[in-house]
């Protein structure tokens, strides 16, 4: 779907609210912090700018962000008994509903000082998202942007999670078309001015395959090794892809 002007400038609005979030929470990452300690910092953020979660609630989930250590790839519910140790990762997800419009991305931080395989792992991934960001031009198509996030995550020997894609986003947080972040062997709609994507790979350590855990929420890597996240939210402009989630 297109969107106006109006909607689009509430959805810059929505991704200033997570770019704060982003803000804050990684300032707060460190040794000894809980996944439930930078669910608060999130929630502050959140009351504070008038926004509405739109995680809280979500098919039930009881958080305002995801946080997802380590082998775990999304989806993890913040909790007093996750404490954060050196050498982590932590993959953080945000988002926020301004007027009815959605904003939503998420990073991967290291906690205090982390390996070079690590530090790696994030690097390419973050430079995965940028990669396929860059394809989201007028007249483009879709799946240019999972091409371009796997030739990228693949070139540097990670896998892509292929269960878990990005998506469209409005006045829904999950709208169609989805985004895979591989090329799934077709081209996919023309991309058109006004369209707004969240474009989010997740990228592993090993294997790409995936397992979900007890409590029906946290998925993690099938093999134990890492995975990293990084999303934003794009719209598709005249001028080039514009990134309303920007820190």
């Amino acid at each position: 779907m297109r969107r106006n002007a109006g909607e689009l400038e509430k959805m810059r609005r929505a991704g200033k609210v997570v770019a704060e979030m982003h803000e804050k929470t990684r300032a707060a990452i460190r040794p000894g912090i809980t996944t439930m300690d930078l669910n608060k910092v999130a929630a502050e953020v959140i009351e504070r700018r008038g926004a509405v979660s739109n995680f809280l609630g979500y098919h039930g989930f009881p958080a305002v962000i995801c946080t997802s250590p380590n082998d775990m790839i999304v989806h993890g519910i913040p909790s007093d008994l996750m404490v954060l140790e050196e050498g982590d990762i932590i993959s953080v997800d945000c988002g926020a509903i301004i007027e009815g419009y959605h904003g939503d991305a998420a990073y991967t931080a290291g906690v205090g000082e982390i390996d070079a395989a690590s530090a790696r792992l994030l690097e390419v991934t973050e430079r995965s998202l940028f990669a396929g960001i860059e394809q989201l031009t007028k007249g483009n198509r879709l799946h240019e942007v999972g091409r371009a996030v796997q030739d990228v995550a693949e070139a540097a020997g990670f896998t892509v999670v292929r269960e878990y894609v990005g998506h469209a986003i409005g006045t829904a947080m999950h709208e169609q078309p989805q985004v895979p972040n591989y090329w799934p062997g077709s081209p996919g709609p023309t991309l058109k001015t006004g369209m707004v994507f969240a474009v989010e790979p997740m990228v592993n350590a090993g294997t790409p395959e995936t397992m979900t855990i007890e409590d029906g929420w946290g998925v993690i890597t099938a093999d134990g090794k890492r995975s990293a996240h990084f999303e934003h939210t794009i719209a598709v402009t005249d001028h080039g892809p514009e990134i309303f989630t920007l820190p």
